[in-house]
């Protein structure tokens, strides 16, 4: 899940009640900032940045957080919001407006849709040679160039983890609902060669995978 606590699933992470508990995969806000931070440094001449996503996500406290850092960084937060419906030709619209306003990289939004279209905006970034950040490995296992997010391998064992508790006797109400803590960063070597980028060595060593 992400946040559980806006979304009403529950009303305290800590103690949740209830029959509910679980990972979420929530990084905080501070996340956007950090990931418009690598991109910069992977692409240090960018002064103007895409961000794909609805107007909800546009409109999310993780976006103020990211358009400050843009601020701080001397960057421009560009592209016009997804509409419904969200379908393959509005992400070709969007990128293509992204396109006509010349930015000179992209932060791929976390929204659930965009996991239906993960090939489609993997495939439409690097065919503009466009650089982009992802927010979670799946994007970059079909050929994103970076990817900034929570560990994947980590939710999973604290979601195994959390199951072994249950079948135990534990009451889910009682367990927290536990926060993505360990974050990894991917780097894709081959996307940067098609796009004609070379990713700067202080980034490759920071790196947790590296794909040549």
């Amino acid at each position: 899940m992400g946040d559980p606590v806006p979304s009403g699933i529950v009303a305290n992470i800590a103690r949740p009640e209830g029959n509910i508990t679980g990972v979420s995969s929530e990084a905080g806000s501070e996340i956007w900032g950090k990931r418009l931070q690598i991109l910069r440094e992977a692409v240090p001449t960018a002064s103007k940045i895409g961000f794909l996503g609805s107007r909800q996500l546009w409109s999310r406290p993780s976006t103020d957080v990211l358009r400050k850092t843009a601020q701080q960084l001397g960057i421009s937060l560009l592209g016009p919001p997804i509409e419904s419906p969200i379908q393959d030709q509005e992400y070709r619209r969007i990128l293509g407006a992204m396109v006509q306003e010349h930015v000179d990289a992209v932060i791929i939004g976390d929204q659930t849709e965009h996991g239906s279209y993960r090939q489609l905006i993997v495939d439409l970034v690097r065919a503009a040679k466009l650089p982009a950040i992802f927010p979670f490995r799946e994007y970059f296992e079909i050929g994103a160039l970076l990817a900034y997010g929570p560990s994947g391998s980590d939710i999973y064992r604290r979601l195994a983890g959390y199951i072994d508790q249950i079948l135990k006797g534990a009451h889910p109400g009682d367990l927290p609902i536990y926060l993505a803590a360990k974050f990894e960063l991917l780097i894709n070597l081959t996307t940067a060669k098609a796009i004609g980028l070379t990713i700067p060595p202080s980034l490759l060593v920071s790196a947790d995978e590296v794909i040549e």
